[in-house]
């Protein structure tokens, strides 16, 4: 099947669902579907959550994968407001000496570079000039999938892990056709994947499969198996592991099996602050959450939802919140345990970074990114609500599509590329170390909007992540949009470059240019994907990305 579909338009309607029983809202309907079975055969939110993520493993490859990391911000049926962090460090044995030396001896370092990304890296360029490489062997870190999987049905769930892997195990083994947006994004393998063994894992006769084909993925259905009947130490003691190892230090990494054994997901509290009488939770460092959190504040401060909707004054006093919000957590946010991050989520802090605001733009910022590649990562997301309260917001990704190209062994398991955000800088707060964890994109929310009002959220998509939670949470709280609606509406996004993308249906755009933002039209594609779920008196609402493949769906 051969469907030409053009990803620039979207024109059907969407209402926003409603049910009493359970919602699940995310970027694939089979995966949507396969989170509600959970839920209709007595799992809770958390169950439906891991069955929903692994079956996107499945369903959606181009964009998540058990060689990745997960988190999960949620509430719980008894108040309980918490998060769950699964991403891993960097090897032990991985410097920034060692990878420079790497790059030194490497036949063609520019294979590390992918001009799809914007790299044009000469051969023979000097590794002491080079960025962290994209891809390759030096940017996996330890995947955090399986146990962050295990430890949120353990811990939250009342499913066995195996019963919620069940849905992803049949559509890897039995097959499932193809979306028509994750066909496009799957064209990608065709470039990324030269190893035999993930050409065979990915694709058909050499090509991505066409919106509608039906694919199998034999060799993931089986890693997914092996989780399923003997828990999530087979990808970090067994086979699998050693397939993880052989295949990254084959290529010349540096990854061993005590980095994988050494692994542990963990639970953390969340941070939080009130924007315009709502209270938001976000994750900690090493994550962006606190830039949400400080562009909230500083956009309070300046009454940025005070402009009315179509005005450019409106977007010019978001987009530099969220710009003064970036330039702080690209300088201070890092891992924690190498470095001490300041309270960027404190109404104090937005106060003083305000004051750098007036009505024309903020020049030359210096948003100092790790590695200017990151901004436009992949991933998925997806929330659930159950009827007895619980909520939860669930990211899983490998950074980048299909991630570092390398896939382990006969796994099917492609490896993340998220050690991409590390910098070869020793004076940069990202800065390579040995077991440091990455800057992280990844930043599930939760809100409080009033006291039986709560909802689970997120825009997933490298740097559109935390500016996609402002707009979202705004539309709702200062426009009083629907859920839907506020998913539909039209956005914007400030780039690492400094020019303001805008969807060219924003209204406003040209008036925007002649404040003085340098304005560039993207496609829809470039807007991330948003999911939420609601739960306000018992009754839960759904919505769902219009710029992907997805739905809510409930019950």
């Amino acid at each position: 099947m051969d469907e030409q579909v053009d990803l620039d338009r979207f024109e059907s309607r969407r209402s926003t669902a409603y049910a009493n029983r359970g919602m699940v809202a995310t970027s694939q309907p089979l995966a949507a579907e396969a989170g509600l079975e959970i839920l209709r055969d007595g799992g809770n939110a958390f169950d439906a959550a891991v069955a929903t993520a692994a079956t996107l493993n499945v369903v959606e490859p181009t964009s998540t994968g058990l060689g990745g990391d997960v988190f999960a911000l949620y509430r719980t049926a008894d108040g309980e407001v918490g998060a769950m962090r699964s991403c891993g460090p960097a090897p032990e044995g991985a410097t920034i000496d060692r990878v420079r030396e790497a790059l030194e001896s490497h036949d063609d370092p520019s294979a590390y570079y992918p001009e799809s990304r914007g790299y044009a890296v000469d051969g023979d360029a000097d590794a002491d000039e080079l960025e962290m490489p994209f891809l390759g062997p030096h940017a996996v870190t330890v995947p955090g999938t399986a146990r962050g999987w295990e430890l949120t049905v353990a811990e939250l769930g009342r499913k066995s892990l195996g019963e919620v892997l069940e849905p992803a195990i049949e559509y890897a083994t039995e097959g499932y056709p193809v979306s028509p947006v994750i066909a496009h994004h799957w064209s990608g393998a065709e470039r990324l994947f030269t190893d035999d063994h993930a050409r065979e894992a990915y694709l058909f006769d050499g090509e991505s499969p066409d919106p509608g084909q039906t694919v199998r993925l034999p060799e993931l259905g089986e890693s997914l198996r092996k989780i399923a009947e003997r828990g999530a130490d087979v990808v970090y003691e067994g086979e699998i592991a050693d397939a993880i190892v052989e295949e990254i230090q084959s290529a010349g990494g540096f990854m061993t099996h005590d980095d994988l054994a050494g692994f542990e997901p963990e639970f953390v509290d969340p941070v939080s602050t009130t924007y315009n009488g709502v209270e938001v939770y976000e994750l900690p460092p090493n994550n962006q959450g606190l830039i949400a959190l400080e562009a909230l504040n500083v956009a309070e401060e300046i009454g940025a939802g005070d402009h009315p909707y179509d005005s450019p004054e409106r977007i010019h006093a978001f987009a530099e919140a969220t710009k003064l919000a970036f330039v702080d957590g690209h300088h201070y946010v890092t891992d924690p345990a190498f470095e001490e991050i300041p309270p960027l989520e404190s109404k104090s802090y937005a106060r003083e970074r305000a004051r750098a605001i007036g009505e024309t733009p903020i020049s030359n910022p210096e948003i100092g990114v790790p590695n200017a590649n990151a901004e436009d990562a992949d991933t998925v997301l997806l929330t659930v609500g159950d009827e007895e309260g619980n909520l939860v917001s669930y990211i899983n990704s490998r950074f980048a599509g299909f991630g570092s190209g390398l896939v382990a062994g006969d796994t099917g398991i492609a490896l993340q590329n998220r050690g991409a955000s590390f910098s070869l800088d020793p004076d940069h707060p990202n800065s390579l170390e040995p077991g440091k964890r990455p800057f992280h994109t990844l930043v599930p929310a939760v809100a409080k909007l009033d006291e039986d009002d709560w909802m689970a959220f997120g825009v997933m998509g490298g740097y559109m992540q935390p500016q996609g939670h402002v707009q979202v949470l705004s539309n709702l709280v200062d426009y009083g949009m629907t859920p839907q609606e506020a998913l539909d509406a039209p956005r914007w996004r400030y780039r690492e470059d400094g020019t303001l993308g805008v969807e060219e249906r924003l209204p406003s755009k040209a008036k925007l240019a002649r404040k003085g933002h340098d304005v560039g039209v993207l496609p829809p594609v470039m807007f991330g994907g948003a999911q939420l779920v609601r739960r306000t008196d018992g009754t839960l609402s759904g919505a769902t990305e219009p710029r992907k493949d997805g739905v809510a769906i409930g019950y």
